[in-house]
């Protein structure tokens, strides 16, 4: 054998490892942006201890809902500032939020999003004396139903 293919072998060797560490450092580089998750993983208690930091929504007076097949005992609600039409109030169960606002109409419903693991089964956006939202999902029924008490929107108990 001669001394041509020996230094093709060689050279051959001495670039694919030049090659693997430049990948390598490059990799090192840019870090976990290529195939992590972005902020980095997360284990259960540090998922537990920032929503346990996030500002509680205020219970609103009156905002029960009565319960009924798996219904949630009450709903909280936060207020908005007005609008030129009058207010909207954002209310909260197990199954899902929903925004709702007050009107020359009556109530209407701005805008509901179920709760993961839920869907919205049934609705009445209104305008309309009462409008409603029912959520449905593996842990059950949860129904919001709001009418307006003067120019704020309430929760009010099921038929």
């Amino acid at each position: 054998m001669g001394r041509r293919p020996i230094l093709a072998a060689a050279g051959w060797l001495a670039t694919t490892a030049a090659a693997t560490l430049v990948g390598l450092a490059a990799i090192q580089l840019v870090g976990t942006g290529i195939t992590g998750t972005p902020g980095g993983v997360r284990d259960q208690a540090e998922v537990a201890r920032a929503l346990a930091s996030t500002a509680p929504v205020a219970t609103t007076p009156g905002a029960s809902v009565t319960p009924d097949a798996g219904a949630t005992p009450t709903a909280t609600a936060a207020s908005v500032p007005p609008t030129a039409s009058g207010t909207e109030r954002t209310f909260r169960t197990a199954g899902g939020t929903v925004i709702a606002g007050c009107g020359p109409d009556g109530v209407r419903l701005v805008s509901w999003s179920p709760a993961p693991g839920y869907r919205v089964k049934d609705y009445d956006r209104g305008p309309d004396e009462h409008v409603e939202v029912r959520f449905v999902g593996a842990e059950g029924e949860h129904e919001l139903r709001v009418r307006c008490r003067g120019s704020e929107p309430v929760i009010t108990p099921h038929d």
